[in-house]
């Protein structure tokens, strides 16, 4: 099984990982041991032998309730890695730089076998990842908005309410991205729909991107704000999308080429906000903004364009 830092089985094999590293200790894996479960299907009683785990339980029963070795089940843990299949490493070679290429999360957990570890801040993204640049270094083959949509004013009795938040990605045609603008503001419906076209006025004009992608939340009413959203940007390229699966998983494969130092982020004032809410991804008290650079990066990705290669 891959490690899972919320699974019952990480308590179940505590004894055989290294509970400081997450990692398996080597001169355990594969050792058998032996446990009983209470009837009640409470505590595990543990041992190096079935005898020892009878003598454990039955101290504490009645004569006519002592179990015996044959009650006990044996169990062990061998730990293994890729690089113990080598059938599947001969037949997809490129799995394991699949591997090296996620996010750090998923590697330590995938690649590396660590069982401790979880999303915390820091772990996603790091300020020091991304490159802070003046001018966009070379030619753009793909841009799009992506907008986390929002409709709370800030009042004195919700002071710090989820905000509207949009960002502009941009894929380079040296395979690099780079995040071009990032906006991000606590308004009404009606405010957020005036941001979101004078935003896509603003982006046509300086960056010639056309597409606004727009999430569908699920349901009729979804469908309809989708629908009206369509209409009301008439003459742009809108695209919606049903918003599905948790946001650690959405913001996964932007993460990963983060941690690979291919995305920069264009100066701007806009920056130390962006950035700070990044880097506390997910214990921060919003991730509005890395929802919409989960989708942006994910448009720009989907894009394919040869032009690059033979203008």
């Amino acid at each position: 099984c891959n490690p899972d830092s919320d699974s019952w089985v990480k308590e179940f094999i505590s004894w055989w990982i290294d509970q400081r590293t997450g990692y398996a200790i080597p001169e355990r894996s594969g050792v058998l041991r032996w446990f009983f479960r209470a009837e009640d299907g409470g505590v595990i009683c543990w041992g190096d032998s079935p005898e020892e785990v009878c003598q454990a339980i039955n101290k504490s029963l009645p004569m006519a309730e002592h179990i015996t070795p044959d009650d006990c089940k044996s169990v062990t843990f061998i730990a293994s890695s890729v690089y113990d299949n080598k059938a599947l490493l001969e037949a997809d070679p490129t799995y394991l730089s699949s591997l090296k290429a996620l996010s750090l999360v998923n590697k330590e957990r995938l690649l590396r076998g660590n069982w401790k570890i979880r999303p915390a801040a820091g772990l996603y993204f790091k300020r020091e990842q991304f490159r802070i640049v003046k001018n966009v270094p070379a030619k753009i083959v793909a841009v799009a908005r992506a907008w986390d949509l929002a409709a709370t004013e800030i009042t004195a009795e919700n002071k710090n309410p989820d905000r509207t938040a949009g960002v502009l990605i941009a894929r380079l045609v040296n395979g690099q991205n780079i995040v071009l603008n990032a906006i991000r503001r606590a308004c009404n419906a009606a405010n957020v729909r005036q941001l979101v076209k004078s935003t896509g006025l603003s982006d046509r004009a300086e960056y010639k991107c056309n597409t606004i992608h727009i999430p569908q939340d699920p349901g009729q009413a979804g469908k309809e704000q989708a629908a009206s959203y369509t209409r009301f940007l008439a003459g742009f390229t809108v695209k919606t999308h049903v918003v599905s699966g948790s946001k650690i998983n959405r913001a996964e494969p932007f993460s990963a080429q983060v941690q690979a130092g291919n995305v920069m982020v264009l100066e701007g004032p806009w920056n130390d906000i962006y950035l700070s809410e990044l880097e506390s991804f997910p214990d921060g008290a919003h991730d509005d903004l890395v929802d919409a650079s989960s989708d942006a990066f994910a448009a720009v990705a989907a894009v394919h364009d040869w032009s690059a290669l033979i203008s």
